[in-house]
């Protein structure tokens, strides 16, 4: 696709002064004077090596409620460190989860690309479709797809792109929504997934230091997820509509057009479309019978599974194999040469990517062998329970303070098994349930995700767009997807809250109080 220029904000929109637009604007000055983010993160990995040493020379220390440890904060310069940096450096790159995630995904999807599937795909679904579906669309899709894992990140934002382009849209605007959707929806789904299994794992835990028989339900919060969807899929468009697409302007690029399929192009859409519904029967009879090969085999359960550790390739096959059908049958795949060469290309696209990878998975690593994260949540988890908040100021005040300490920590499970030692027992002591002490975590484990740098899936976010304009600066895309945070932060509080006066159960079995 061809490079394009976006119109300045100051160029279309002269007469604006809103708080928000003061704000955008200088997050993204500031943000875009900020270095290339492959620097960014080598600079980082330097602070994080010298503010370690700092720490440790100053005893910086916290108690871990969940071990009653002591957490110190660990030099990186000692002798026996700048030997570990040395000799962990490729395995850190190699063992770096979004890295293999992202190159084996793109194969299926490259090709699916390359081959025409999904210019026809889209043709097919978009010709003489409701244009004022498309945006809402897009951002469910984006809300849905994180019960499918981190896969969503890579193929919704850049088919996000192609379908506003083909409208006449701003692609960007599209890799907004559907990355907001993804990143800042992370807690809200009409499905329970991994995400809820996990967590509730360590909520269990937490909450037995007051009641060593509760049992914990990944359900818990299901009903108010369930409402978050359409609150943050309302949300996210109006942000969409409203917000981010007139601070974009024009799209001075080349749009995608498309033209009617001929009858080649559907034949080969549905010789492409007999093999996805073949291999989502496949995947059917593998998971689906209650002894299925690929449930767990000792507990039968599906989200706990092979199945949820092997939905990379699972999500690489859905795209690859139609890919291909559709290539011989179109004419574009002639050979396993031709086949080759689309995956070879698709992956000379991850260029930039692979040398972010490899400097963020450093960043990453330095900052967890130094404690320092791990000591800013407990200190943080300590002033807000020593300050003396009470009932719904102190619940918020965990969304705030979970939502900031997320801008450093990325991972859900991390975060909470730090946290929830301390607010679940807490907030129990106080007669609130443990699914609403998780639920206020999980709403501000959210609403940063789309803006903070240090989640791993924002370069790909950020290399997406740079396909629509090359000068894009890490400021301008965090000053695209900042309204879509504090919008839903906004939407989230004023849900919670209502929830919280009414007294509305959380889940099956679970109420906001003991």
């Amino acid at each position: 696709m061809s490079v394009a220029t976006t119109k300045k904000l100051a160029d279309i929109q002269k007469n604006k002064t809103s708080l928000l637009d003061k704000l955008l604007n200088l997050v993204e000055r500031g943000g875009n004077k900020l270095p290339d983010p492959a620097t960014l993160f080598f600079g980082l990995s330097l602070l994080v090596i010298i503010l370690s040493h700092v720490a440790a020379v100053a005893g910086w220390q916290a108690v871990n409620p969940a071990t009653k440890e002591v957490v110190r904060a660990v030099s990186l310069l000692q002798r026996e460190n700048i030997v570990k940096i040395l000799t962990e450096m490729v395995n850190n790159f190699a063992t770096f989860p979004p890295l293999g995630l992202v190159l084996v995904v793109m194969m299926g999807v490259g090709v699916a690309e390359s081959s025409g599937l999904i210019s026809a795909l889209l043709r097919r679904l978009l010709i003489g479709a409701p244009v004022s579906v498309i945006v809402p669309a897009v951002v469910f899709a984006g809300i849905m797809g994180n019960a499918a894992g981190d896969s969503a990140f890579i193929v919704l934002p850049p088919l996000a792109a192609m379908i506003f382009a083909s409208v006449g849209r701003h692609p960007i605007a599209g890799i907004a929504a559907a990355y907001a959707g993804v990143a800042g929806g992370f807690s809200a789904n009409l499905f329970v997934n991994m995400s809820d299994v996990l967590l509730a794992g360590f909520t269990e835990k937490a909450a037995q230091i007051i009641d060593p028989k509760y049992i914990a339900n990944p359900a818990m919060n299901y009903y108010f997820f369930i409402a978050s969807t359409f609150l943050l899929t309302f949300v996210g468009s109006w942000v969409t509509v409203k917000v981010v697409e007139p601070r974009l302007g024009a799209f001075l690029g080349q749009n995608e057009t498309f033209h009617p399929l001929n009858d080649v192009e559907k034949k080969a859409l549905r010789v492409a479309g007999l093999i996805a519904l073949a291999y989502v029967g496949l995947i059917a009879y593998l998971t689906l019978p209650a002894n299925a090969l690929l449930r767990d085999p000792q507990t039968g359960s599906l989200i706990v599974s092979p199945f949820m550790k092997g939905l990379v390739p699972i999500m690489t096959g859905f795209f690859l194999f139609p890919a291909i059908g559709y290539g011989i049958v179109a004419g574009t795949i002639k050979s396993d040469k031709d086949l080759a060469a689309q995956m070879g290309k698709a992956m000379s696209t991850m260029g930039s990517y692979i040398v972010l990878a490899f400097l963020a998975a450093q960043f990453m690593a330095f900052f967890n062998w130094s404690n320092m994260g791990t000591i800013l949540a407990i200190k943080g988890a300590n002033f807000l329970q020593n300050i003396g908040f009470t009932g719904l100021p102190l619940l918020l005040g965990i969304i705030i303070l979970t939502s900031m300490i997320n801008l450093l920590v990325a991972s859900a499970s991390a975060k909470w098994a730090v946290l929830g030692p301390v607010f679940v027992p807490m907030l129990m002591l106080l007669g609130y349930s443990p699914a609403f002490t998780q639920l206020a975590y999980r709403i501000g484990d959210s609403i940063t995700n789309p803006i903070t740098p240090l989640l791993a899936y924002f370069p790909i976010a950020l290399s997406q767009a740079r396909k629509y304009d090359e000068k894009l600066g890490m400021g301008t895309l965090i000053s695209t997807l900042l309204p879509f945070s504090i919008y839903f932060a906004l939407g989230w509080f004023i849900m919670f809250s209502l929830w919280y006066l009414l007294d509305l159960p959380l889940g099956p079995g679970n109420m906001i109080r003991l």
